[in-house]
This record gives C-alpha cells, sequence and structure tokens, in this order.
C-alpha cells in the first residue's frame, strides 16, 4: 500500500482496473476511515474534483455502494453516507463468525506456499506490534483477514466476508482512538495464522471463530460499555 493508505488501511484499489473501480475504492475508503461522516450528503461534484474521475464512472461507484449499504439514495434528496449503527456490529459478528470461521479452515487446507510466505511475513509483522500505532494495527488487522479470504480461494466468500468486513470495519472506527483492547485483539491473529500455516484446519476455525467473537466483545464494551 501507499504510505498514506496504509495508515487507514482500508482496502487500496487494483493498480488496473476501471474509473469506476477506483471510484469504488477511493469512496468506500473515504466512507469507512470516516472522511466522509456518516449521515453526510455526498457532492458528486465534489468527489470528481478530489477524484479527478468523471461524473459517470462516480455514480456507477455510487450505485454499488449503495448496494452494499454503504450510500443511501432518496429520490429528489440526493445521496447519503449510511449511518453507522452501532447495535449492527452484533449481527455483522454473527455473520462472520460463521463465515470468517470457515474460511480460515478453507486457507488452512488449501494455502499455496504463495499463501504461506505472506502468512509468515504477516506474523513477522505481529512480532513488532509495539511499533505500531492505533490506525497501523487496523491496517495489519485488515491485511491479515484478507490474507486469510484470498487463501481460502473461494472467490464468492472472499467477496461475500470483504463486504461484511468494511461494515464492520467502519464502526470500528468509531472507537478508534479510545480502544485500549486493539492491540490484543490483534495479537490474537497469530493463533489463526500459525494454524494456516501448519495446515490445522480444526485449529484455524476455533481460533477465528474466538477472534471474532472477543473482538465484538472489545468493541462494545468501547462503544457502549456493556
Amino acid at each position: 500500500m501507499a504510505e498514506e493508505r496504509g495508515k487507514v488501511g482500508v482496502l487500496e484499489p487494483p493498480a488496473a482496473g476501471s474509473l469506476a473501480d477506483r471510484a469504488y475504492h477511493a469512496i468506500r475508503e473515504m466512507i469507512v476511515s470516516l472522511e466522509l461522516r456518516p449521515g453526510g450528503v455526498i457532492d458528486e461534484r465534489r468527489l470528481m474534483e478530489q477524484l479527478g474521475i468523471g461524473r459517470t464512472p462516480i455514480r456507477e461507484a455510487l450505485r454499488t455502494l449503495a448496494q452494499e449499504r454503504l450510500v443511501e439514495v432518496y429520490p429528489r434528496r440526493g445521496m447519503f453516507v449510511t449511518r453507522v449503527e452501532i447495535r449492527d456490529l452484533a449481527s455483522l459478528a454473527e455473520v462472520r463468525t460463521v463465515l470468517e470461521s470457515s474460511a480460515a479452515r478453507l486457507a488452512a487446507e488449501r494455502a499455496t506456499d504463495e499463501d504461506r510466505d505472506t502468512v509468515a511475513s504477516l506474523l513477522d509483522e505481529l512480532e513488532r506490534h509495539e511499533e505500531l500505532d492505533q490506525r497501523e494495527l487496523m491496517a495489519l488487522d485488515e491485511r491479515i483477514h484478507r490474507q486469510v479470504y484470498r487463501a481460502a480461494h473461494n472467490q464468492f466468500l472472499e467477496a461475500s466476508l470483504e463486504q461484511y468486513y468494511v461494515l464492520a470495519l467502519r464502526i470500528w472506527y468509531l472507537a478508534l482512538d479510545q480502544a485500549r483492547e486493539l492491540e490484543q485483539a490483534v495479537l490474537d491473529h497469530r493463533e489463526i495464522l500459525e494454524a494456516i500455516r501448519d495446515g490445522d484446519a480444526e485449529r484455524a476455525d476455533q481460533a477465528m471463530r474466538r477472534h471474532v467473537v472477543e473482538f465484538e466483545e472489545a468493541m462494545r464494551r468501547v462503544l457502549v460499555g456493556a
């Protein structure tokens, strides 16, 4: 990732792709990182100027984001960034617990040598966690999860998980500056990565299941004191 995007931790646009793809990834980053505030009006002209992309690709990107529940469209009123509902965190965790644990199991079974090399690099990064600030920790969390998705080698599962992860990530950003438990939650990935590296599907499944549940509970304590 480029330096600036690495700080935010949101999916970097692919090197090649349509203008609509570029617009989609750029606007999604703004939404997830709260640069575009929840409930705020989406100004197409400003986005066009900011991104250097024309109206048609911007609108195509916004239609996709609306399908993913990050943008809301109201006839005759305009488009708005979807509000963040903290109560959605539990529902997202229910879905992610099932899908992410399945992805971890598949990753342990299907990981290629290249996948395992990437896992080894991520384990090395975890060893240097004390050098990372909160946003860098969140970026590392994302890279770990996305590597698990890729290593499962199921494009439909990967696409579904990425969408749910992004929805959860936007909620987590609300707590980013006050989440004292984030560091430990990210460190909990070590067992998941080791299990995938070692091809231990059952351990990977259970470790991921625990991680998703415990991270949701940690965020809930920060956001609502529950």
